[in-house]
Parts: C-alpha cells; structure tokens; sequence
C-alpha cells in the first residue's frame, strides 16, 4: 500500500469520531459558483470516513465518495447505510489520479484536509479532466487546532512537536511526502488547468470538551502513526495533553471555532 494511504489507516473510528464536519456554508459557495444551477454530480476525492462527503448529503445531486483507505471506506459506507438522509452518497475505491470516473462528469470536485498528501500535477489532472467546463474545484483545510482557549492550544501544539521529533526519531513515517499547504493555490494557478482561482476563508463552531481534546489530537495521522508503532501516550506527549485538559475544562464543555482555507479553481 502507498505510505501516503498507508498512514490513515488503523484509525477511522477515531478520525470520524473527533474531527470536525463541514460547516454548510462551504457547499453553498460552492454550488453558486458551479451554477447557475444546483450541482448535480459532486465528487468528493479523498473521502476519507465520508466526514467531507456528509456536506451534500441534502443535496438533490449524485455525491460520490473517492478513497483508497479500505477501512476509511468502511466506516464512510456503514455510516451511509443507517441514516437515509444519506442516499445521494456512495463510496467507491480510486485515489486523487485515478478515480475511474468518466470525463467532465463533475459540476464540483472537493479534496478535504487531503491535498497535502496527493502528487499535485497527476492530481490536478485528473481533477481537470473529471470536471465539467466551468465545474469548480476547491481545496478545503482547517487551522488545526481550532480556537478554544490560549493554554489548551499551547497544549495541543506542544503534544505535536514532541510527536513530530519522534516521528523523525523513530522513522516511522518512511517513505511518505506531503506538500506544504501554503502553496496550495500557487500551485493550482501554475497547472494552468484553472481559469479563475481565489483563497476564501469560513468559519464554523462546534462544541468539544477534553475528552474530544484527546482524540482530536489522536486523529492526527503522526500520532496515530506513533501509537500504530508501539509508543505510549506518556512518550508522545498526550498524556500532558489530557492533565492540561482535565485541568483547564474539568467537566465543561467549551464552543470551538473553526477556521478554514479554501483554494478555488474553476476550470
């Protein structure tokens, strides 16, 4: 298996759990700028547990999950099958260069919280070559972590870097690359596949409490990549994560506000 696919696996259950969803806002821009009518075919590349997909689960459009992770793909078509409101979603394997969908078959294609791990110039390819004329692109990320509390994100990036030196130390993450996220767009506008680009920003709120702290940090794929290797929380810095949150919430819950990026192509 690809390292890139390789490293999500062994988690969904807390992926899906943890992370947050996408707030609705970012379909409605989306949809008005694929229109002039509503998408009827979105193709969400990179689905992971459906998490992004769930987006346009309202939508009178066909919605189809790509995702190379066989039990990402489970957890997205488990999830699928009890809650009706889903039944514009499928799920089918492919990855960012080779979904198996037919030419200008999309009005919209979407990559969450993924673009940074697909090969950028095959990707856009084959994002161009699935869009219809006009279809809209957009990558979509979260700042990670949301914005909670001063002391509590001084936590959750001090759990982080202690996981990104081991990650280094141990070398578990051989073999896998990532592209930096702030290039995004410089690199959508230099595959000339794109005729009109633009960085929009949204926010959303959701509620956590430190329960959700701990595995939101958990969710992330060098942590998972850690415990997946036999490294203890204490080693990896979730157990300080955990007392600080214990510490700071007790029992409360607070509001989280999310920030997102979104790169737009319209081809």
């Amino acid at each position: 298996m690809n390292p890139n696919v390789q490293r999500f696996t062994g988690f969904a259950d807390i992926y899906d759990q943890y992370r947050p969803e996408l707030p609705l806002v970012i379909g409605e821009v989306l949809s008005q700028l694929a229109g002039p009518e509503r998408p009827l075919r979105v193709v969400d590349v990179g689905s992971g547990t459906g998490l992004s997909t769930r987006l346009w689960k309202e939508l009178e459009a066909t919605v189809i999950g790509i995702e190379p992770s066989p039990d990402m793909r489970a957890i997205a078509a488990r999830l699928q099958a009890i809650d009706r409101s889903q039944s514009n979603i499928s799920f089918k394997e492919g990855t960012s260069t080779n979904t198996g969908l037919a030419n200008a078959c999309a009005d919209v294609v979407t990559v969450s919280q993924a673009l940074h791990w697909m090969e950028p110039e095959p990707t856009f390819l084959e994002i161009a070559r699935i869009l219809r004329a006009r279809g809209v692109f957009a990558a979509i990320d979260c700042d990670w972590p949301p914005t909670i509390h001063p002391d509590l994100e001084q936590a959750f990036d001090g759990c982080m870097t202690r996981a990104e030196i081991a990650e280094a130390a141990y070398g578990v993450s051989k073999g896998v690359r990532r592209w930096s996220k702030d290039q995004h767009l410089s690199r959508i506008q230099g595959s000339g596949l794109f005729g009109f680009t633009k960085e929009i920003f949204c926010h959303s709120v959701e509620n956590g409490d430190a329960r959700r702290l701990v595995g939101l940090v958990k969710s992330q794929g060098t942590v998972a990549s850690l415990l997946k290797h036999g490294l203890s929380e204490e080693e990896i810095g979730i157990s300080d994560l955990r007392r600080a949150a214990e510490r700071i919430l007790g029992d409360r819950t607070l509001s989280w506000f999310w920030s997102y990026r979104i790169q737009i192509g319209v081809k």
